[in-house]
């Protein structure tokens, strides 16, 4: 039997690292590229229209490439209207708005000097050889009009590993008052938005840090290291050390690391939260090693549940907004969704990639207040080094009415008392 396939929804002239989806425009963005290197391959942040046609038909729409130069966006997080990229050793904040074309020149045309005319003409001239290159590698992406405006807003030095600085996560808060990075040089920094005065400045690790996340109410940060910790902070002091070994003692001391965390509601429970945690094998070895999902109490830190996920090597994690289903990537292409309440397995495609997946985010219920999950329960979209971007969806299961499940259930009560009068006349 055949390997399961799925349609690309969109294919980029470059290796894709980021994408996410800004809710308040409708905007799905990729980000990704060669990096410094004189290969050709553009570094560039492209932005596209998503579209729902029919009920479970996606399609996107390439509205504007923004170059990034000699540096590929790595990791990326939206605000209101603002992109956080992690570039090299840099955060670079970015503005972008969706206006008409008449609105775009006029915004372009205000304040702006001849360099960022002579950036608008490279734009173009890129534009149109995007639009050749993914016509011809046969892209379900047509370039239009581009229709959104971005502008530079500021950069922050986000890493000062003194070798390759290199920033590896960025999130803004839930509230979007706040910008945290963490890089190689395993500090944490955070910023206060928009105005970008840097707030805290800490050593969370030692050596890199892999991810971090903070809670609702800007309560806890959460952060993920190579030196196998992930630690819980209450500001810049260290509130707990979190140890998923306690509900696996036959996997042995320092053969796993943590890779990932995230923070997630817990559905039909207002105010209650989980946190996920992915540890993968620390090394290779000839016998592969599980890998590992736990799900953490909010408010203890102690672990409620932990799950082997198989030996396929996780690459990324992300969770649904409603806290429902959690997404997975791994460094094998393949891509999977499991229920955040049972850590059990509902979604998998293997190999959906090729290649390392790098990024997943689920759609949110609404873009731009419209429905865009269809018949769907959940909606996910991955993005990996081949360049593609790819579509996952769940379909909603169907729901077996109380009523009627009642009505039978009288039934058989009715049926099992004329089947007794029948055998055993008198007996009732």
């Amino acid at each position: 039997m055949g390997k399961r396939r799925v349609p690309d929804l969109y294919r980029s002239p470059f290796p894709l690292y980021a994408v996410r989806v800004d809710p308040s425009t409708g905007l799905l963005i990729t980000a990704g590229g060669g990096g410094a290197s004189k290969t050709g391959i553009k570094n560039a942040v492209h932005f596209l229209d998503l579209q729902l046609e029919g009920e479970q038909q996606y399609s996107a729409t390439l509205l504007h490439a923004h170059d990034t130069d000699t540096r590929a966006t790595m990791n990326m997080a939206v605000g209101d209207g603002v992109l956080a990229a992690g570039q090299d050793g840099t955060c670079c904040l970015l503005t972008f708005k969706v206006c008409s074309p008449k609105q775009r020149g006029a915004a372009q045309s205000e304040g702006n000097d001849s360099q960022k005319g002579s950036v608008r003409q490279r734009d173009v001239k890129r534009r149109a050889g995007e639009e050749a290159e993914t016509g011809g590698r046969g892209s379900d992406t047509r370039a239009e009009t581009p229709n959104i405006v971005v502008t530079h807003l500021a950069d922050v030095q986000s890493d000062l590993n003194p070798q390759e600085p290199l920033q590896k996560v960025v999130r803004f808060s839930p509230d979007k008052s706040l910008l945290l990075t963490g890089g190689t040089d395993g500090h944490v920094r955070v910023w206060e938005f928009p105005s970008l005065k840097k707030k805290l400045d800490f050593k969370a690790h030692e050596g890199e840090i892999e991810d971090l996340d903070l809670s609702p109410g800007n309560k806890h940060l959460v952060t993920v290291g190579r030196d196998f910790a992930c630690s819980v902070w209450s500001g810049n002091q260290m509130a707990a050390a979190l140890n998923w070994e306690e509900t696996t003692p036959q996997v042995a001391p320092k053969s796993h690391r943590y890779l990932a965390c995230r923070f997630g509601r817990v559905e039909d429970q207002k105010d209650a939260l989980r946190l996920y945690t992915v540890q993968i094998p620390h090394k290779r070895s000839r016998k592969p090693a599980a890998c590992y999902l736990t799900k953490w109490d909010s408010k203890s830190f102690l672990p409620m549940l932990t799950s082997a996920c198989g030996v396929e090597v996780f690459s990324c994690l992300t969770v649904s907004d409603s806290g429902t289903f959690l997404g997975l990537g791994t460094v094998t292409g393949s891509v999977a969704i499991y229920i955040a309440f049972s850590l059990q397995r509902l979604y998998y495609v293997q190999e959906s990639h090729g290649i390392v997946v790098t990024d997943l985010v689920f759609l949110p219920d609404t873009l731009k207040g419209r429905s865009i999950k269809g018949t769907n329960e959940a909606v996910m979209l991955s993005v990996a080094v081949d360049s593609r971007c790819q579509v996952h969806a769940v379909a909603r299961r169907r729901d077996f009415p109380v009523w009627l499940l009642l009505f039978l259930c009288g039934l058989l009560v009715v049926a099992a008392v004329l089947l007794l009068q029948h055998l055993f006349p008198g007996l009732l």
